[in-house]
């Protein structure tokens, strides 16, 4: 997956047209999006779109954090029409991981649903406290998680700053380090790392420019809240046909030599080339 799409869970004007926005995934809100009042009919909407839509492409939800009292009628509403997965904010660290795929296995029990057949990805900064628990996630062991995503909204409110971003448009430090550790994790955890939404929807040449950043440093996708983004988050993240040419022939070589170092065009390479190589090919579908 590329880009995955935020769309309000309670708004069916919204739902209905998400599916054509060309998004990889869509991550149906039940937390920011959704007011208070409306958080029992977003569950109600949101897993009546999955039931009708799970077929057609990946289906995450985004429930409301675990000490809110709504995540679990969130999902004991949303894991009987089988979601790809399920989006947890506020994540502290592993323990949150754990206790939400524990609550999981009992749901899909009840709902006959194959064992861990539900998905975990969570949001891993969005509290200053969370910063500290980036490397536990290696130690979950944890089939469910598919992915860590970096947020710095929410970890700004945390922190009582004015701004996450400096006069120029980029990260300030803190939220820098927050990207940085969750790309970290996320590799030690050998899980995907998604790069945080571009919050200003207008500055799609900003957006193209952050995403192909997130792309060279390692990240897998990113996010975005509106469906102009899509098509840049797209493009930034699929490989163009010579880089893929060159992959191939980058495995090919590596393949031949039995796995040692050998020279292609005047470049020396070895089992790092390969692995990023792959990661590339892997990308364009094989």
């Amino acid at each position: 997956m590329r880009s995955l799409l935020f769309v309000p869970g309670h708004d069916a004007r919204k739902l209905a047209k998400a599916p054509d926005a060309g998004a990889d995934a869509l991550i149906l809100d039940l937390e920011d999006s959704v007011p208070e009042g409306e958080k029992a009919r977003a569950r109600q909407v949101c897993a009546e779109f999955v039931a009708a839509h799970r077929e057609r492409l990946p289906l995450f939800v985004r429930i409301n954090g675990l000490a809110t009292g709504h995540a679990l009628p969130d999902l004991a509403a949303v894991v009987r029409a089988a979601p790809h997965g399920i989006m947890l904010p506020k994540c502290e660290g592993r323990r949150d991981v754990e206790r939400l795929a524990d609550w999981l296995s009992a749901l899909e029990a009840r709902d006959g649903l194959p064992p861990q057949s539900t998905r975990i990805l969570p949001i891993v900064t969005e509290t200053a406290a969370s910063l500290f628990r980036l490397g536990g996630y290696a130690e979950a062991r944890e089939p469910r998680l598919c992915g860590l995503m970096w947020g710095g909204e929410d970890l700004a409110a945390d922190l009582g700053a004015t701004a996450n971003r400096d006069s120029g448009g980029r990260y300030a430090a803190p939220y820098e380090l927050a990207r940085s550790l969750t790309l970290l994790g996320a590799a030690g955890a050998q899980v995907a790392a998604v790069d945080a939404i571009h919050a200003d929807f207008r500055d799609l040449a900003g957006l193209q420019a952050e995403a192909e950043a997130a792309l060279r440093d390692g990240f897998s996708a990113k996010a975005a809240i509106h469906p102009d983004q899509v098509g840049p988050i797209n493009a930034a993240f699929t490989p163009s046909p010579d880089a893929v040419a060159w992959a191939r022939q980058v495995v090919a070589a590596l393949d031949a030599s039995g796995g040692a170092a050998v020279a292609l065009e005047g470049k020396m390479l070895d089992r790092p080339h390969y692995r990023a190589a792959q990661r590339i090919i892997a990308r364009c579908g094989g």
